[in-house]
């Protein structure tokens, strides 16, 4: 069984969740959003552990991961879930506002989908969400489940 139009966005910033929800919604993929506040609550929820141990078994559509969030940053995320035989071939997008080479080029080495850096401007923030929302949980065709 698949959670497969269900977006897990790990974001620790309450402005950048509020904004990416708003685009989201333009686009009716809002109520299909799981918000997580770091990265050790993310693999709680891809783990279906702690208070997700209830929650409908199968990996989202995509994780939007953002890189600098407390307990477990994304990069470490990322890396966990790419170890993960069961998770490995889950979409992964870096929504984040790092432009810093290294952490590009890590992410890239461990297997980011994508890397996308949130605009500053607050509509072009908007138009990147949706644009990503779209084709990550809409338009893009998913892996097989399992391992």
């Amino acid at each position: 069984m698949s959670d497969a139009r269900t977006i897990l966005l790990a974001e620790d910033n309450p402005r950048d969740v509020e904004l990416t929800l708003e685009a989201l919604a333009e686009h009716n993929l809002a109520s299909q959003v799981t918000v997580v506040k770091d990265g050790v609550e993310a693999l709680e929820y891809l783990h279906c552990e702690g208070k997700y141990k209830d929650r409908r078994k199968g990996n989202p559509a995509v994780l939007l991961l953002d890189i600098k969030m407390p307990r477990l940053d994304g990069i470490e995320v990322l890396k966990a879930i790419r170890s993960d035989p069961v998770l490995r071939m889950l979409s992964v997008v870096m929504l984040t506002s790092s432009r810093e080479e290294p952490d590009l080029k890590k992410c890239y080495e461990l297997g980011v989908n994508a890397y996308v850096v949130k605009p500053v401007d607050f509509e072009d923030f908007i138009e990147a969400v949706k644009q990503v929302g779209v084709f990550w949980a809409v338009i893009n065709e998913m892996p097989p489940q399992g391992g």
